[in-house]
Order: C-alpha cells, then sequence, then structure tokens
C-alpha cells in the first residue's frame, strides 16, 4: 500500500500541473483520489494493532473488569501463566513459554519448527506424552488460571490467525473444578480441518453420564465463507466477542454471530454424581479461565513445514461483566 501511493502521490500532482490548477485545487484533488483508493483497498487499520493509546470501547451496562492491552514490548504480564510439554489432543507441539513475547502493541505467539527434547521419556509407556522421546515443534499456551476466572461477561478478544495447515489457533476457557469435561469448556475460536475442510468453530461443551466423554454444542463455518466476503481476510485483524449470561452464551465473529447455546440445556448428565451446570453454577469458588495458544498438528492436519515460523498475533484481550453483577 505504502509503495503504491508513494508513485501515486507525484502523478496526481504532474496530471494536476498539466491541467492548470492552484496548489490548493492539486491538495484537493489529490486528497481526494488517495481516499478513493483507500476506500477501494479497504480499511487500512484492519492490518495493525490498535494505537496504543486507543482506550478501550465503553459499553452501556458494563464495567470492563479486565484488560490486557499489550502495550509493553517484553514478555507477557505475570497475569499469564504457561502449560508446558505434550498437554492434550496428541498434538505435536511442545508448549514452553519462550514462544510468548509482546512486540508492537501485540501477544505474539510463536509455532516454530525446532527440536525439544522430551525430559520424561519412558519408551515403554503407553502414555502418548511420555513415549515420544522429542518433538519437532514448538508453542504457547496461555492462560489466566492463576490469576482471573470469571462467570458471565462480554468477552472481547482482537486477533489476527495463522491459516496454514497444521496450525490450530484457539480462544478458549475451562472452568476451574472438576475434572474435564465436567468442568465446561468454551470455544471463542477454533481454526482448524473439520472433516478435511478449513473451518472456524465456536463451541461449548459439558459432560455426558460417561467419563471423559462431552456433549457438544457445535458450530462450524467453513473458512470458504469468509473469504467469499474478504479475499485478504487472513492478512486482518478480527474481533472475537462472547456474550455470555445466565441464559445464554452467543459467540461473534466481525459482529456475525455464530452460534448461541441455550443454557438451559447445558447441564452436566451425571458422571461422578455431578449434575451441575458449569455455565451458570452457583458452586462457591467456581469461574472459568481463559486460554490464548498455537496447537500443531493433530485437528490441525499435517503442518507445512515451508510456513513456519507461524505468527498468532492478539491485539487485546478484554473483559466486561454488567455494572450490577460484577463476579470477577
Amino acid at each position: 500500500m505504502y509503495l503504491l501511493l508513494s508513485w501515486i502521490f507525484p502523478l496526481f500532482c504532474c496530471c494536476n500541473e498539466w491541467n492548470g490548477l492552484n496548489t490548493s485545487q492539486q491538495t484537493d484533488a489529490n486528497l481526494q483520489t488517495l481516499a478513493d483508493t483507500l476506500k477501494t483497498s479497504g480499511n487500512p487499520a484492519d492490518y495493525y494493532p490498535t494505537p496504543k493509546e486507543e482506550t478501550a470501547t465503553a459499553y452501556d451496562g458494563y464495567t470492563l473488569v479486565w484488560a490486557d492491552e499489550f502495550n509493553i514490548d517484553g514478555k507477557p504480564s505475570e497475569e499469564w501463566s504457561y502449560e508446558t510439554g505434550f498437554v492434550r489432543n496428541e498434538e505435536l507441539q511442545w508448549y514452553q513459554a519462550a514462544n510468548a513475547s509482546v512486540e508492537n502493541g501485540c501477544l505474539l505467539i510463536e509455532g516454530r519448527k525446532e527440536n525439544v527434547v522430551n525430559p520424561s521419556y519412558a519408551p515403554d509407556n503407553n502414555n502418548w506424552n511420555t513415549n515420544r522421546s522429542s518433538a519437532a515443534y514448538t508453542s504457547s499456551c496461555l492462560t489466566t488460571q492463576n490469576s482471573h476466572t470469571f462467570m458471565y461477561g462480554r468477552f472481547e478478544i482482537r486477533a489476527k490467525i495463522p491459516v496454514t495447515q497444521g496450525a490450530w489457533p484457539a480462544i478458549w476457557l475451562l472452568g476451574n473444578m472438576w475434572e474435564w469435561p465436567m468442568n465446561g469448556e468454551i470455544d471463542i475460536m477454533e481454526y482448524y480441518l473439520k472433516n478435511g475442510v478449513p473451518s472456524i468453530l465456536a463451541n461449548a461443551c459439558w459432560s455426558s453420564d460417561k467419563l471423559w466423554t462431552a456433549v457438544w454444542n457445535e458450530s462450524v463455518t467453513p473458512f470458504s465463507h469468509f473469504l467469499a466476503k474478504d479475499a485478504d481476510w487472513a492478512d486482518k485483524f478480527h474481533v472475537w466477542r462472547m456474550d455470555w449470561d445466565k441464559n445464554f452464551i452467543r459467540i461473534y465473529l466481525d459482529d456475525e454471530l455464530l452460534n448461541e447455546i441455550d443454557l438451559a440445556t447445558t447441564f452436566n448428565q451425571g458422571y461422578d454424581n455431578n449434575y451441575e451446570n458449569p455455565f451458570n453454577t452457583r458452586q462457591e469458588g467456581f469461574g472459568h479461565y481463559l486460554l490464548l495458544n498455537l496447537a500443531i498438528g493433530s485437528n490441525g492436519g499435517i503442518p507445512d513445514d515451508y510456513a513456519f515460523p507461524l505468527q498468532y498475533r492478539v491485539d487485546y484481550v478484554r473483559v466486561y461483566q454488567r455494572t450490577n453483577q460484577i463476579t470477577n
């Protein structure tokens, strides 16, 4: 864009001189033509993090209870903790804090192709996370598990996600009590291959009457749906929003409703005698913590090694709650 404008401006000036326009007319004509050029190219701000001086959006009836604007370069704030090693879903990456940093107004989670030795390697063990001698990829998973948990609210996250094969970026929440899925899972955003098709998902799950068996309310939107509206979609930042109250969870992407989950349907179904509703419970001390991660492989598909490093950028995370219902 900037390279294009660097030669458009002199050209406009020359053309105006040939047409006999005065300086004021030249300026007006140049600005109007530039405005039209930008209009047809989309909003340049979509390609960049919000300016550091910009304040969080204020919503009537809501109070901003926690946010990270990622405006201080270096390590992420101490409010974030990190998962380590092989964690779930037989994914390929080794999670480590070293792949997370803050730069240029964004949290950067980087997926790297690099070998890391598994210190828990046990070749005779049947567990997938110990019978691998090493990992061929590294990444980060950041959580607020040790700092902030929430019940209800408006969650707003602006991010630019990698969509290369093998990438599985996510914005999600887990309850801080009981085993999965009794604790409840909310996926504000996942991107991966669903039945072989690149897709964006917005989900929630809770427990059936069997161990580690979830009941899902799942929304799957093919990635082609978004590309049809904007061929440059993957180059831009987008806003994921969840509005969560005692009756519904509604998940949006750039104000498009992706999923509406009726919380009258989300009760655990009795495994371990647990009939709680993990999204609407009065259990003392219970809340959901936020996770931001970039997984590699598994549902993401076979990684395209030529695309590494993968970069997942988060501009901000903002959590609002109803002013008269603050539970944070």
